[in-house]
């Protein structure tokens, strides 16, 4: 949507039009012009390998230190990049790196907390539990070998679960923290990734989740019971709460089904303010991640994402093709020109610098607009419009496999789970695992 000056300049106008003079899509290479592949529009592999393999060897710059509690996250967007580059992590380095998420475990309270001796909390909870569900597959070369995964101490995982849930059907984020949907989500996907899913555990949560959806039809942070069945959202729409609700809307829809015709979402008014978070031509098709905010490479997959978890979960109305109602080309016009840093790694748009957040899901957006409108009974296996992919370990390629620098188009990403941004190979694996292993309910 064209930006319409009505004359009076804001810090947000001002912002915007600085914006949009700087998204400019680079005119065609002519075929006797070096040009490099972020300028021809291609997503340069080779380059972000590096961003993450320098990151991963050699320490993070002395900026990250404000990330101390986030340590499980910085690990969660490496090796998931990775698995997106379908980059596969040697059993050495999948070792250390299971080692440095379980020393984050709390033995007091259960979970994972930012760091070791760290409380829990739920947010880095998810992401230990998502690294070591990409690092932690028994190793089908060591038969007797044993994986990480039996160390998560699940029972007091679920303790930590119960001791944070609340009379209204929310969770907070820790002990005596706050409550919003993001600390929910976590915990959903947590409890299905590890088997820990139970009727007592997500009591009313769902009636929470759909309180949180607002008048424009996407979700604020959290919602209030003012009485009657009727509850107040507290804040405005946002792409990241937004994809936290649906996400978990869709977990629970999954395990179990609403009964109550009057226990929906208002999915009219939610694809409405989806589709209207994706910026025109002069923004070059990105997301932004509230109304009248500037287009982040992030919201890629908080706005992008929610296309295929909507997928989802009207694929069980049997919908077979849905209608592609964004632009997904679009998009990847945004990732391949605006969002690649000339250095390597992702951004949230010039002159920014990449960073290990942006980066991941720059490239989840990218994986969500490649296989996006896909057929219902489309395997995530299968690539789109390709025959070059594979979403199993045998399509990986290790960390010593280099890519082809002579891309002559833009390769196709590993598919990534909406539900979790895991490939469906670690979701899958996890899952069976947990399912033979620990077949009691709590």
């Amino acid at each position: 949507m064209a930006q319409i000056d009505d004359n009076y300049p804001t810090p947000t106008s001002i912002s915007q039009k600085s914006t949009i003079a700087l998204l400019v899509k680079p005119n065609p290479p002519s075929p006797s012009t070096n040009s490099t592949p972020i300028q021809s529009g291609i997503l340069d592999v080779n380059l972000h390998l590096g961003y993450l393999g320098r990151h991963l060897l050699q320490g993070l710059p002395a900026r990250y230190t404000s990330q101390d509690a986030s340590q499980p996250w910085l690990l969660f967007w490496s090796l998931q990049s990775l698995s997106l580059l379908k980059v596969e992590l040697d059993q050495g380095n999948k070792q250390k790196a299971a080692e440095a998420i379980l020393a984050m475990q709390n033995t007091t309270e259960g979970g994972f907390g930012g760091g070791p001796g760290q409380a829990a909390h739920l947010l880095p909870t998810y992401a230990a539990v998502c690294t070591l569900a990409i690092v932690g597959a028994p190793d089908p070369s060591m038969p007797n070998s044993v994986s990480p995964w039996t160390r998560i101490d699940r029972r007091a995982l679920y303790s930590l679960f119960l001791s944070l849930k609340q009379p209204d059907g929310s969770f907070r984020v820790s002990s005596n923290g706050e409550v919003d949907v993001r600390g929910v989500y976590c915990l959903l996907a947590v409890a299905k990734l590890l088997n820990l899913m139970t009727e007592k555990l997500v009591r009313g949560t769902k009636e929470w989740i759909k309180g949180c959806q607002t008048y424009e039809g996407g979700f604020a942070s959290a919602a209030l019971s003012i009485g009657e069945g009727e509850w107040a959202p507290l804040g405005e729409a946002h792409g990241g709460y937004t994809f936290c609700a649906l996400a978990a809307w869709v977990l629970l829809e999954l395990e179990y089904p609403s009964t109550s015709s009057g226990l929906q979402l208002n999915l009219k008014n939610l694809k409405r303010w989806l589709v209207h978070m994706q910026g025109g031509e002069d923004e070059l098709y990105g997301f932004r991640g509230r109304t009248n905010k500037l287009v982040d490479g992030c919201y890629s997959w908080w706005i992008g994402g929610c296309f295929q978890l909507l997928d989802k979960l009207e694929g069980r109305q049997n919908v077979q093709e849905p209608d592609c109602i964004w632009n997904p080309e679009g998009l990847q016009e945004y990732i391949l020109f605006a969002a690649q840093h000339p250095a390597g790694g992702l951004r949230d748009k010039p002159p920014k610098a990449p960073d290990m957040y942006h980066t991941l899901y720059n490239l989840a957006g990218l994986s969500a607009a490649q296989y996006t409108c896909q057929p219902a009974n489309t395997t995530s296996s299968s690539a789109p419009n390709s025959s070059a992919s594979s979403n199993s370990p045998t399509g990986s390629r290790t960390a010593s496999e280099n890519p082809s620098s002579s891309q002559t188009r833009v390769p196709t990403l590993n598919a990534t789970d909406p539900l979790f941004n895991l490939t469906r190979t670690h979701v899958d694996a996890m899952m069976s695992w947990f399912r033979e292993e620990h077949r009691q309910e709590f």
